[in-house]
């Protein structure tokens, strides 16, 4: 969550069709606190919401307390993730992502003739 606020965020500085397209990864950043709180039958969308205003208050650790159904800190919980890892998973889905647009690119079949009948 604290990755797609702060994409939101610069998003607000990118113009023309850019715009849209950081503002749609900030979104799918977003729907991973709620995958997972819909996978642990929590209501998803009032655990994220806490989260999000959470983040925007300055609070940068917080993050989902799976067991207490409830908005929590990540540091005082021991979850710890490496910098290292989450940088290259995104660097890794972001790159599969640009693959499949550009496909179109790639793949090119010569329209089909007519018959004539």
């Amino acid at each position: 969550m604290l990755m797609s606020c702060a994409i939101e965020t610069a998003a607000r500085e990118v113009q023309g069709k850019k715009a849209i397209a950081v503002e749609a990864f900030a979104r799918a950043l977003r729907q991973i606190p709620i995958i997972l709180a819909d996978n642990a039958g929590y209501d998803s969308s009032d655990l994220v919401t806490r989260l999000r205003a959470a983040h925007f208050g300055g609070q940068t650790d917080a993050g989902l307390d799976m067991n207490k159904g409830s908005i929590g800190s990540m540091k005082g919980l021991g979850v710890t993730e490496s910098y290292k890892l989450k940088r290259q998973v995104v660097l890794s889905a972001s790159e599969a992502a640009e693959m499949i647009i550009r496909v179109d690119d790639i793949l090119r079949a010569a329209p089909r003739r007519r018959e004539a009948v």
